[in-house]
């Protein structure tokens, strides 16, 4: 069989077979995260957060029909759309390594011997298949995000790059780099990762097409790579936009025109340039110019799936984010203007002063005309940094405390570097790139300590002498399925591999290498992320590990070379083969198998389950972040569930898009009424009122209160320092009057509660300004008059509750919006409706295969143990055995003792269930009660030998909530069985408790 037929049947065998792990672990359902969104945006093609995936949308839509109108099956055949784009990937490098191989090996040979087809089988073979299971690629290659496919397009512009470079000579080659840049467009709808592989492109074009290298040539070659990036990322992306936009700002606002016009007229133009270019090319007979105009133009058309978002966003679906219709909006979309960006070469340091505020204006679409108003602020700092990197001054406290700064001191240019090097680098890259190739310690997320997240090998002499607790970790913790130890062979066989690279083709090596740089580190430069992210990162980095895989593939090789001095060439790649094979992919998979295999999880949709149904008919949720609203969007527009609930984001409430999308009917809910004028939230109006002290100390009417917010009196107003007039917040004193006949019509409070509905709201409003979100939110109150039943989210904090959370009534997963005084025997618990939170503990709330899973990922446990347990099970049987109901107390331990996952995975689990154990004493379920304590105790013994190691030798590290919770789990367990029976389990706790207590806390 000849050798093309060998690789490509040899490449989709592998191809196949990932896939088909991928789909086998991928999730059913909805995961965390974005991917409620993504599904639920793919599902109608509507508008996902800046700046926008509209390839990924529309690709995604085509694997929804799989599921041929099971709404439950949706998710999951957009996760197997994951799945075969990951596949596809292990397919473009498997030939990457072949091709990388096969020049190096087969040299100017026309024909592949048997031997040296082996050889460059199993390079690819091994690479590929350790690329496939690694920790991160797996991470995203079971879930319906956008970085597997951002991965799919990585790997095949690569792959095409080196179809070109083998067929350089050949007439018609070029058209291998028109396919790339075709791609590379196209990958712009996906994510733009895939344009950091430009500038080792360009260095694989320099060494075919230069005779003579040089390091200067290498340089400028790299140079130009990087200035094509930068022409794409700005030029293209965005700059292209703002020229149609300036465009249409002329013909509309000048020649009176219609919108749209100009932006015809460019597009024309632009076309019109293109097609003459091209045609002055062919005529002159210039190929280059030819080929770079023919670039652009594919460029131009694989970038042209962003027509999608203008043209859903211009239908106004349910998810609409920013709701991109106009030029300008688009712009502002793409530049992603929403969020705050970070400064990159120049900026200020965590301490420095704010001196100065420019303004740069933009323009927004009018009732006929572009309206010119403010744009993004320009600051100006007393002190600025090259390259600043601790530059975040809410973070401040943590860069003090990881450089060792004393209060009061500011951060030199060496400390900047420090934490670039040791956080960003080491913690932020360093730590992820040793996840993936030599181990890692746990799925926990590193804040601010080592105590976890740490990357570790499995080497017990090693890992001891870099982690102080690691000598005294129990057995019972080196089983958890999230401890992945590699033995560092994964890395030994790729750096193996680098050597041999570098040694056989400098230039190879070289470009490889510099495909890892900017894959990985130089993604970390860009960035300059704060430290403290909501979640690990490390699937922004997929890419240079990738990169890496090429040369765990050419570790075989180098292997087989070496064995070639006592053994055949057959049997030297065999064995090298096989010893490979054992210390990378398979290794890999076997160790990551147990906690990527998400096929048992629902929790995700279970829970916006649980939040829907936890509301009355026609209800407003309002909602904060993403693990509480996203779950929800997909669950309502995929699966059709609750569509008569309103889901308000809090978070996204302070934009101007998002208020005026209230008045839209969603699905089978009702609009959101503000009670404003549109005009009074428009963009750029009321982004941000300071509150300016007026002396006032009575409660100020909420009515009067946003007529004078919203007022377009100058003396209303008060002045900038630029001589501008700003509407301000002049008192925080509130106060609004009940419609009682409004709350009792309506049945806003439970039965019984009618006494206790108050003539008048009170409350302070917490902050020193106020934003579009809080004027709205109030405007909703005020304008609602109790007709809708109003619910925050548990998961939502209590100081983004503008001052309302003294009269929100938990309910469990949610708090209704209640005008009621607290009991005053329930004062220390707020307010509560016990019945309620009964019924939902008991009976209407399900957790799916929670408590039945192998392995409960990090995002479920952290859910469960900090909301769930304390806030729903642990509290209800507490209230319910204070006022004597011990039968319903029961039924709530029970459940929640029914929802135990199958292992202990932290110690703030043991002490939420101290509670429900005393309620399971007290009803008799020793047995079970018994069972739980033992169960935690155990645990926490395991657990707390390296918390003393770590207090012994890394102070700093050991993990202080962790201990807190163990601790005070031991000893309320301690007090509850010494209640029941003084006898030998007491004795046991009663040891534990002392035995730590002894090394923690002194008397």
């Amino acid at each position: 069989m000849r050798y093309e037929k060998i690789n490509n049947l040899i490449g989709w065998l592998l191809a196949i077979c990932t896939s088909t792990v991928y789909i086998c672990t991928a999730d059913r359902f909805n995961s965390w995260w974005d991917t409620g969104e993504f599904i639920a945006s793919a599902y109608k093609l509507q508008i996902v957060h800046q700046p926008g995936a509209p390839l990924f949308l529309m690709i995604q839509n085509i694997f929804s029909n799989l599921a041929f109108g099971d709404v439950t099956r949706i998710a999951f055949f957009m996760n197997v759309g994951s799945a075969v784009c990951s596949g596809l990937t292990i397919l473009f490098l498997f030939w990457t390594i072949t091709a990388l191989a096969r020049k190096i090996t087969v040299k100017k040979q026309l024909n592949v011997e048997p031997g040296q087809t082996l050889l460059i089988m199993i390079a690819g073979l091994i690479g590929a298949g350790a690329y496939a299971f690694t920790d991160s690629f797996w991470y995203s290659a079971v879930e319906s995000e956008v970085y597997a496919m951002s991965s799919l397009c990585t790997a095949a512009v690569f792959w095409l790059i080196l179809k070109w470079d083998r067929r350089a000579d050949n007439p018609g080659a070029d058209r291998w780099l028109l396919l790339v840049m075709y791609i590379m467009g196209l990958s712009i709808g996906v994510h733009l990762l895939n344009l950091l592989t430009i500038p080792a492109l360009a260095l694989v074009i320099y060494f075919r097409k230069k005779s003579r290298v040089t390091i200067r040539g290498g340089i400028l070659a790299i140079g130009l790579g990087m200035a094509i990036l930068a022409f794409i990322l700005w030029g293209v992306i965005q700059y292209l936009v703002k020229f149609a936009a300036q465009f249409d700002l002329f013909f509309v606002n000048q020649l009176g025109l219609g919108f749209g016009t100009g932006i015809l007229c460019f597009a024309l133009l632009l076309v019109s340039l293109l097609v003459y270019g091209i045609y002055y090319s062919v005529q002159r007979q210039k190929p280059l110019l030819n080929t770079a105009l023919l670039a652009v133009c594919l460029l131009l058309f694989g970038y042209s799936s962003f027509a999608m978002i203008v043209i859903r966003a211009y239908a106004d679906p349910s998810l609409n984010n920013n709701a991109p219709d106009n030029v300008y909006s688009f712009l502002g979309y793409l530049s992603r203007e929403q969020y705050a960006s970070e400064p990159l070469f120049k900026g200020p340091v965590f301490d420095s002063d704010l001196v100065d505020v420019q303004y740069n204006h933009t323009y927004k679409k009018g009732a006929s005309s572009y309206e010119k108003m403010s744009g993004a602020p320009v600051y100006t700092y007393d002190r600025e940094m090259f390259l600043p990197r601790v530059y975040s001054e809410k973070h401040q406290d943590y860069y003090r405390a990881y450089l060792g700064l004393k209060a009061g001191e500011s951060p030199s240019f060496y400390d900047n570097l420090r934490f670039l090097f040791s956080y960003q680098l080491g913690d932020m890259y360093g730590r992820y790139f040793m996840w993936n190739f030599v181990g890692r310690e746990n799925d926990k997320q590193q804040f601010g300590n080592s105590a976890n997240g740490n990357w570790l090998s499995g080497i017990k002499a090693v890992d001891r002498s870099r982690l102080a607790g690691e000598a005294s970790i129990s057995a019972n913790m080196r089983m958890d399925p999230a401890r992945n130890t590699y033995y560092y062979l994964p890395l030994l066989v790729g750096i193996i591999g680098m050597l041999w690279h570098i040694r056989k083709d400098r230039k190879q090596a070289t470009i490889v290498g510099l495909l890892f740089f900017f894959t990985g580190m130089a993604i970390v430069l860009y960035l300059n992320q704060t430290p403290m992210q909501p979640r690990e990162r490390d699937y922004a980095y997929a890419g240079s590990f990738y990169a890496f895989s090429i040369w765990i593939g050419f570790g075989a090789l180098a292997t087989a070379d070496f064995l070639r001095k006592k053994l055949s060439l057959p049997a030297a790649g065999l064995t090298a083969g096989l010893l490979c094979a054992a210390a990378a992919p398979v290794l890999l998979f076997c160790e990551n198998l147990d906690d990527h295999d998400r096929s048992e999880r629902d929790l995700a949709r279970r829970v916006a389950h649980n939040y829907l149904n936890s509301c009355a008919p026609n209800a407003i949720l309002f909602t904060y972040a993403d693990n509480d609203t996203f779950p929800l969007w997909y669950a309502q527009e995929v699966e059709g569930m609750r569509k008569d609930v309103r889901v308000v984001n809090l978070s996204y409430l302070a934009s101007h898009w998002y208020v005026k999308q209230l008045a839209n009917k969603v699905n089978d809910a009702a609009p959101v009424d503000t009670s404003i004028a549109p005009e009074k939230l428009a963009q750029g109006i009321r982004d941000y009122l300071p509150f300016v002290d007026q002396g006032i100390t009575d409660y100020v009417d909420l009515d009067m209160l946003l007529s004078f917010v919203l007022s377009d009196n100058p003396k209303n107003k008060v002045a900038m320092q630029d001589g501008s007039l700003m509407n301000y917040l002049p008192a925080r004193k509130i106060k609004m009057a009940v419609d009682k006949k409004s709350v009792l019509d309506n049945a806003v409070v439970p039965e019984g509660w009618e006494d206790n509905v108050l003539d008048e709201l009170t409350w302070d409003y917490p902050e020193q300004h106020m934003t579009r979100a809080e004027i709205a939110l109030f405007g909703i109150i005020k304008s609602n008059n109790w007709v809708r039943p109003i619910y925050f989210t548990n998961y939502t904090p209590e100081d983004k509750m503008a001052g309302l959370h003294k009269y929100l009534v938990d309910e469990g997963l949610v708090k209704k919006f209640m005008p009621v005084q607290v009991p005053s025997e329930e004062t220390n618990e707020g307010l509560v409706n016990l019945e309620k939170l009964y019924q939902n503990a008991s009976r209407h709330l399900a957790w799916g295969n929670y408590g039945k899973q192998r392995f409960v990922d990090v995002d479920s446990r952290n859910y469960m143990s900090h909301f769930v347990v304390p806030q729903l099970y642990e509290r209800t049987a507490k209230l319910l055995k204070e006022k004597g109901e011990f039968a319903k107390a029961k039924e709530v331990a029970l459940v929640a003792a029914s929802i135990l996952p199958q292992r202990v995975y932290d110690a703030e689990e043991t002490y939420h269930y101290t509670e429900i154990v005393d309620t399971l004493y007290e009803v008799k379920e020793t047995a079970l009660a018994n069972h739980i304590v033992d169960r935690h105790v155990q645990f926490l013994d395991d657990v707390l030998p390296s918390q003393v190691a770590l207090a012994r030798d890394q102070p700093q590290s050991v993990d202080v909530r962790s201990l807190q919770f163990g601790m005070a789990a031991l000893e309320r367990y301690r007090l509850i069985v010494d209640d029941i029976e003084n006898g030998k389990r007491y004795a046991q706790i009663d040891q534990v408790y002392k035995k730590y207590r002894a090394n923690f806390f002194t008397e």
